[in-house]
């Protein structure tokens, strides 16, 4: 599969089969995904792969602080304090579309509720990985993170994996920093599910929509 191809390909997997993922391929494809720019190549990625045991902790540890009704706390604030259109169109539209893959009614609040508590068990999938960046630099190295983000899910299609970023995973850092035993240097970014999809399920079958790039670039002579 060529890069294209795998960015054509690229989704955010909800639901992935327990096979386990080969330590060798997590490290090439990280190995891969540093090829990133950065600015003086200053290379601000920090990453813990979690699996096993200590992922367990990690999605029993966040379950329970969102049912004990603990006020999240993220290390930086992901989106909008107020949203607006076309982003709050979209944001709808997303929901719909996810919950409707999934056969939950709007009405039905319990299966909406488990539906959000799987995305602290990493979908089921068989590793989490966790995006740190240290909190001394700034936003230039904030856009290298992202770069880096992506090429670990295009490198993951080059090793017929799959994957799912998850800001979710980042609303208590607190808690997987003491888990991980992560000094507070550093800022947790985000969490990601990897491993190998689960093509027969329905929430893996439906795809958003993406709007022209006439819809968002300006062309200038």
């Amino acid at each position: 599969m060529d890069v294209l191809e795998a960015m054509e390909a690229r989704q955010s997997t909800r639901a992935f089969k327990p096979r386990n993922v080969e330590q060798t391929d997590i490290e090439q494809l990280l190995n891969s995904a540093a090829r990133a720019p950065s600015g003086v190549n200053s290379q601000p990625w920090r990453v813990a792969v979690t699996r096993g045991q200590t992922k367990q902790r990690i999605s029993d540890a966040l379950l329970s602080a969102r049912k004990e009704g603990a006020e999240s706390n993220p290390d930086y604030s992901y989106y909008p304090t107020v949203w607006k259109d076309p982003y709050k169109q979209r944001r709808v539209a997303c929901g719909k579309a996810l919950y409707s893959a999934l056969g939950i009614s709007k009405e039905d609040k319990t299966r909406q509720l488990q539906a959000w508590e799987n995305n602290y068990q990493f979908f089921g999938a068989p590793v989490g990985l966790f995006f740190f960046i240290d909190r001394d630099l700034n936003k230039g190295s904030w856009l290298d993170m992202g770069m880096f983000i992506q090429n670990v899910m295009l490198a993951a299609i080059g090793h017929g994996l799959a994957t799912c970023p998850q800001a979710s995973l980042a609303e208590y850092p607190q808690i997987v920093r003491d888990i991980l035993g992560m000094d507070e240097q550093y800022l947790l970014i985000c969490g990601m599910a990897l491993g190998y999809a689960d093509p027969s399920q329905p929430v893996n079958q439906y795809r958003l929509d993406r709007a022209p790039q006439e819809n968002f670039t300006h062309w200038f002579e």
